[in-house]
């Protein structure tokens, strides 16, 4: 696949030093790493983003998630390797990401209620608002993404 274009961060750099203010932001939040990971690689296989796909798969190895619940991440409603916290996320995440079908339904709501306080529930939302940001600039652009993983993340893949 070729990129449509590859010099997009310094054609719109402040837009994009704001995103990556964001994604610290998001980083400081009080979501913990692991469920970010999720949220993110979710969003990207349901956006079909190769480059984030990538992206977030290695992270995820390097941050310490195991092969077996990232595979399974795409099934994660058939799975009981997820937790109830990480469920409400995974499903307000495809709720959210998949808004024009979705509506953001009451019963997916009330999972995040039960699960996330109320900061927690406002930086979930905004991160998963992110990531869909970043799936649709990547694959506008056609962003290639690297043919192999990090030496370490390979490893575990």
């Amino acid at each position: 696949m070729t990129p449509r274009m590859t010099d997009h961060f310094k054609r719109a750099d402040a837009g994009f030093k704001a995103l990556f203010a964001l994604e610290a932001a998001i980083k400081a939040s009080p979501l913990e790493p692991g469920l970010l990971h999720l949220i993110k690689l979710r969003a990207s296989q349901i956006n079909a983003c190769a480059f984030c796909v990538h992206m977030h798969t290695a992270e995820a190895l390097k941050d310490g998630e195991t092969q077996l619940r990232l595979h399974m991440l795409v099934a994660w409603r058939e799975s009981p390797i997820y937790s109830a916290r990480e469920r409400a996320a995974l499903g307000w995440t495809e709720a959210l990401t998949r808004l024009e079908q979705t509506g953001a339904p009451d019963a997916d709501w009330a999972a995040v209620t039960a699960a996330f306080n109320d900061d927690e529930r406002a930086w979930l939302s905004l991160a998963i608002g992110a990531i869909n940001i970043w799936n649709r600039v990547q694959v506008g652009f056609r962003a290639s993404h690297p043919a192999t993983l990090p030496a370490a993340a390979a490893h575990a893949a």
